[in-house]
């Protein structure tokens, strides 16, 4: 059963913030002491490590549901809530972290690279921390976010100086094995190497690894055979060394033409922008299993046409180990010639500038749509989504306070532009979101609203009575009571009721 994994999904879940506490402190002799409601704790993030000791992504494969830790929730007495524990999860050297589109979000290339791939939610602040002087015993705390939840691709490239490349059974685990102390499977039928095997060599002064990956054949780059397998594990390398095979016994092959096969395979593979392609970097040719006699004749014999190519050839052999040293240099040369171009480019790369969002940048926007329903106007930006997030809509304080934020955003002020009038349905969210019918009435000091904790005025229907409708309602009052007496001193003229309490008709 194989135990290399380079390919995986993981399913994300990250904790949800706690919520905020609403209470109020309550003492001997002081029965309204004010809010002192904890906020809730953030969620636990998950993060990406890049771990040299780690080698495959197999743990994920076997388990690829993983989630971090919810914060707690806030307490009376000003008790806040743990933030969750954060998820580290050690991933090779040399992952890259796509989304489930395809889309590249971050390459590990190096030891200790750290990456959130999945945020914790925020907590919800309490009544404390949302008290001010205008709002001195808040009736409602804010709820926490949920975290991110999702799927991400992990895809691991092997990380290694040298990448040998060769058909099947060309030798590249027994050279691996000579060179190095790495022990691959090494077997006389093709496709032994079902998964990449990384060696260490030391020659002289200079330390490198070499990578066994899977035998390439014709049509590799479409996917014949292991195809791409093969191929993803070359793009991290700085040299590659053909290994041809000088003693194979098929009809139609020799190493000449093994390595235009192979040539073509790899001028045929896109690699990633930014980096060199494959064919433009340092390549050295070893014709391989001399110590059979006729293997001997045929790489003497077609040593100078490679040579007159511009290759660097040797002639070896993993089993009598001819060859071999002066190879393990030469590749050693060929590495550090590599490393050292590669550090004078990083030098000279222009530098990072991370600048600020510009201070007139609209932390929203509104889209107009609609269809055989009507018309309707959607609102998104970071900033209103987590605020309806935090919202506990059974509470009536807690939905003004949210339409005294949208307001100081400036969300009335776009609708207002955008042509939305009280009444138009509004979403905030992507998706479903929240659905409600605009009011613009709903957007004004919340501060100054005295009304019981927990629910606000302005969400009552019935509006307040114009100055000028007061002074109307007034005079009608006046002019009933006035046309009320006169309907009583007619009555009393006529004799149908006396003061005396008499009814009028006693002589």
């Amino acid at each position: 059963m194989a135990t290399f994994v380079d390919q995986v999904t993981l399913h994300l879940r990250a904790g949800h913030g706690g919520n905020g506490c609403v209470s109020v402190r309550r003492e001997k002799f002081k029965p309204l002491a004010g809010p002192d409601g904890g906020n809730g704790g953030h969620g636990g993030d998950i993060v990406l490590v890049a771990d040299p000791q780690v080698t495959t992504l197999l743990g994920y494969h076997r388990r690829p549901h993983r989630t971090s830790d919810n914060g707690g929730f806030g307490m009376g007495d000003l008790r806040h809530g743990a933030r969750g524990e954060d998820l580290e999860l050690a991933v090779p050297v040399g992952t890259v972290v796509k989304t489930s589109d395809g889309e590249q979000l971050v390459d590990l290339d190096q030891p200790g690279l750290r990456f959130v791939a999945a945020a914790g939610g925020v907590g919800g602040l309490g009544n404390a921390a949302l008290s001010n002087p205008k709002r001195k015993a808040p009736g409602f705390a804010l709820l926490g976010t949920p975290g991110w939840e999702g799927d991400v691709e992990l895809e691991l490239k092997t990380m290694a100086d040298v990448a040998l490349v060769g058909f099947p059974s060309a030798g590249k685990s027994s050279l691996v094995a000579a060179l190095s102390a790495a022990k691959p499977k090494i077997a006389d039928y093709p496709f032994t190497t079902l998964t990449p095997n990384l060696g260490v060599v030391q020659a002289g002064e200079s330390r490198y690894t070499i990578a066994d990956v899977p035998g390439l054949i014709e049509g590799a780059s479409d996917g014949k055979g292991l195809g791409l397998e093969f191929l993803r594990h070359v793009e991290r390398c700085s040299a590659l060394l053909h290994v041809l095979d000088c003693a194979t016994l098929e009809a139609g092959r020799d190493p000449i033409s093994d390595l235009d096969v192979i040539l073509g395979e790899l001028a045929a593979y896109p690699v990633p922008d930014g980096q060199v392609p494959l064919l433009d970097r340092p390549q050295l040719v070893a014709l391989n299993k001399i110590d059979v006699p006729d293997a001997k004749e045929l790489a003497e014999f077609v040593r100078p046409e490679l040579e007159s190519r511009g290759y660097r050839v040797f002639e070896i052999s993993t089993v009598s180990h001819d060859g071999l040293r002066p190879l393990s240099f030469a590749l050693g040369e060929v590495v550090d010639a590599e490393r050292a171009r590669l550090a004078a480019a990083q030098e000279a790369a222009p530098r990072i500038v991370m600048r600020p969002d510009a201070v007139d940048e609209r932390p929203f926007t509104i889209r107009v749509e609609g269809g055989s329903d009507g018309t309707y106007y959607r609102i998104l930006g970071r900033k209103p989504e987590t605020w309806v997030a935090q919202t506990d809509f059974q509470n009536d304080e807690a939905v003004g306070f949210l339409a005294d934020r949208l307001a100081k955003l400036g969300v009335e002020d776009g609708l207002f532009g955008a042509g939305a009038v009280a009444g138009d349905t509004v979403v905030i969210g992507p998706g479903g979101g929240i659905v409600f019918d605009w009011e613009p009435t709903l957007t004004s000091t919340a501060e100054l609203v005295t009304a019981p904790r927990g629910t606000d005025e302005r969400l009552n229907q019935i509006g307040r009575a114009t100055r000028r409708e007061r002074r109307e309602q007034y005079y009608d009052r006046m002019d009933g009571k006035a046309a009320a007496r006169a309907e009583l001193d007619a009555e009393r003229e006529a004799g149908i009721w006396a003061d005396d309490g008499s009814d009028g008709d006693d002589e």
